[in-house]
């Protein structure tokens, strides 16, 4: 009946704009009838739960020691410890009245984006060969639009399901099985430092859902720390110090995204600027660095999995919020509603700019994670990372990275997904997946 069918503002197909009442998509003929409810998940969403800061803090000095204990306590930027994990299977649950301002779009669409865990081939088919086939009826030709000329069905969009190598390190993002587009983004590197050493990196972004152009924000925030740490690292500035200023150059790319032209603000009016989350992670042949805004993370797996793993990030959340200043244990606080609400971004309307970072010196071989709450989300302690990581992590870092993000949508794919996978020493030049 037209009572049970859901209120859209756009096609969920095309995004082309209904209106109350339409059965099917005046651009596309999409059945709207079709349309499943909106799951009971948890996107990524901002607090303003901070009081309203200074400047941007200065840049630090490179650390005077970096420390080299098995279990690889570092120092961070704030002049304290990361903390230990937080609990396994810590509830994700909706959090009401915080920044939740999001359009009454469905999250969950019939197409979905290839299973990385399944080798695919070239996204696009060389000059001259057949043309693409639609992955809904399997039937129809894709036409330049990129809709099925048989069902009107959109194909999937180039950021659905991304995958990059760059030398001994890989990434793969995905869009998940319950959002109707992919607000994550990443970009990896290679550098060589001042004694010819050579360092990687890795940059992974996660869009604010309830921001407006959540997926233009992860982009320029990725982009712009990419390029910040290319300049940086050549120059021989410290690990630690580059990571903080590619940081710093990520929020400003952010920031100018809120200056728009006065038509788009009409279109929206109450939207937020622009925000991401960033988290990042440099490693040399013997200097590990991460750094954070947000609530996504960086997790350490050795290749000796008889020594611990550990999570070396502490989330801008609610509850890890409340668990510092000792006024909820972890059960308590990330048994709230607002777990999980995050009070540290990238953005125009974030209050102030505290980037974190620390520097960590493991003593044996392993693998640096970096990755989304779409990941974690399904492997929360440490210990649950660890054993979703596949034992020849370090020499297969692409396949590492889609096993992962294969995890993430066995458990349900409620978000999406990205993870990039760091060898840790950088190997030599050259070096690859096998």
């Amino acid at each position: 009946m037209m009572s049970q069918m859901p209120q859209l503002s756009a096609c969920p197909s095309c995004e082309w704009p209904l209106e109350s009442g339409d059965r099917f998509c005046g651009a596309c003929g999409y059945d709207l009838s079709a349309v499943p409810a909106r799951p009971d998940d948890s996107p990524t969403i901002a607090m303003n739960g901070a009081p309203p800061g200074g400047p941007w803090p200065e840049v630090p000095h490179p650390p005077a020691e970096v420390h080299l204990p098995a279990d690889l306590q570092g120092t961070e930027s704030g002049g304290h410890e990361p903390p230990p994990p937080g609990p396994v299977g810590s509830p994700v649950s909706p959090v009401s009245g915080v920044r939740f301002d999001r359009s009454p779009e469905p999250d969950e669409y019939v197409l979905q984006a290839p299973d990385p865990r399944v080798a695919a081939g070239p996204p696009t088919p060389a000059e001259g060969t057949a043309p693409s086939v639609c992955v809904a009826c399997r039937a129809g030709r894709v036409d330049d639009d990129g809709y099925c000329e048989n069902c009107g069905h959109a194909q999937p969009r180039e950021r659905d399901h991304m995958e990059q190598e760059a030398g001994p390190i890989a990434a793969v993002s995905d869009r998940g099985l319950r959002h109707h587009r992919n607000e994550d983004a990443f970009t990896l590197g290679t550098s060589v430092l001042p004694d010819g050493s050579p360092a990687t990196f890795a940059v992974v972004c996660d869009g604010v859902s309830s921001a407006t152009r959540p997926d233009d924000a992860s982009l320029a925030a990725s982009r712009a720390a990419a390029d910040a740490l290319l300049a940086a690292l050549p120059q021989g500035t410290h690990p630690q110090q580059a990571m903080h200023e590619s940081i710093v150059a990520a929020s400003r790319a952010v920031n100018s995204l809120a200056a728009e032209p006065a038509t788009a603000r009409e279109h929206q009016p109450h939207q937020n600027a622009p925000a991401c989350t960033i988290v990042g992670s440099i490693v040399t042949p013997s200097l590990l660095v991460v750094g954070w805004v947000g609530d996504s993370r960086v997790y350490w797996v050795p290749t000796d999995r008889s020594s611990p793993p550990a999570r070396l990030t502490e989330d801008d959340s609610w509850a890890a919020q409340m668990v510092a200043a000792g006024l909820m244990n972890e059960a308590e606080a990330y048994a709230d509603e607002r777990a999980h609400a995050i009070t540290g971004w990238l953005g125009a309307d974030a209050y102030e700019l505290d980037p974190h970072t620390a520097s960590f010196k493991p003593d044996r071989p392993g693998v640096v994670v970096v990755c989304t709450d779409g990941l974690w989300n399904y492997a929360e302690a440490a210990d649950e990372m660890a054993e979703a990581v596949p034992a020849d992590a370090a020499a297969r870092p692409l396949h590492t990275a889609r096993v992962l993000v294969g995890h993430a949508l066995d458990g349900g794919g409620h978000d999406n997904v990205t993870v990039a996978v760091v060898p840790f020493p950088t190997p030599p030049q050259g070096a690859g997946s096998a």
